[in-house]
């Protein structure tokens, strides 16, 4: 049973980010808004629903008890949710799952981003790992890390670019 709640948590979480993501880049493609990255945002995409139906999967063939540690896991899950708002309340209405730069804004260094460049990947990268790992789930664990470390070494390039082009980027990152 808290493998189905924490699954539909997570679900219902994504769908209402991505109509967060949706509302804000209508307002940044309205405003002038460049998109980037378009040619590997569907793999990121298969990558994250591959992840749920693995864990699905994984959870149904091998019916995993719970981590000896699982407590240490959901606690760190929860942190990396409440990162995540933070990211995401940091940004308002420049957060996206898309690579979109509104060209001539000033990049925010504030928040999260203060401390680090890529704030919400390090935070997928925590959730791909611990949500698996609360039940067991070796597999979609490990898998889900490898994966999605390919995608951010594509990704993380192709949105620094851009955002060196469009913003101040370069005089506050690098």
């Amino acid at each position: 049973m808290f493998f189905l709640i924490l699954l539909l948590i997570v679900i219902v979480q994504r769908l209402v980010e991505l109509r967060i993501a949706k509302r804000n880049e209508q307002w940044m493609l309205a405003s002038g808004a460049k998109e980037y990255g378009q040619s590997h945002y569907h793999l990121m995409v298969l990558m994250h629903i591959g992840f749920f139906v693995s864990l699905i999967v994984e959870y149904l063939i091998r019916n995993p008890s719970l981590n000896t540690v699982w407590p240490i896991f959901l606690f760190i899950f929860i942190v990396a949710q409440i990162a995540r708002i933070w990211v995401i309340m940091t940004l308002g209405k420049y957060w996206n799952t898309k690579i979109i730069v509104l060209p001539g804004i000033k990049v925010v260094k504030k928040g999260p981003f203060k401390y680090v460049k890529h704030p919400n990947y390090i935070i997928v990268t925590i959730e791909l790992f611990v949500i698996p790992m609360i039940f067991n789930l070796y597999i979609t664990a490990i898998s889900f890390l490898v994966l999605n470390q390919i995608i951010l070494r594509v990704r993380i390039p192709i949105e620094e670019n851009a955002l060196r082009e469009n913003t101040n980027y370069k005089e506050k990152f690098d």
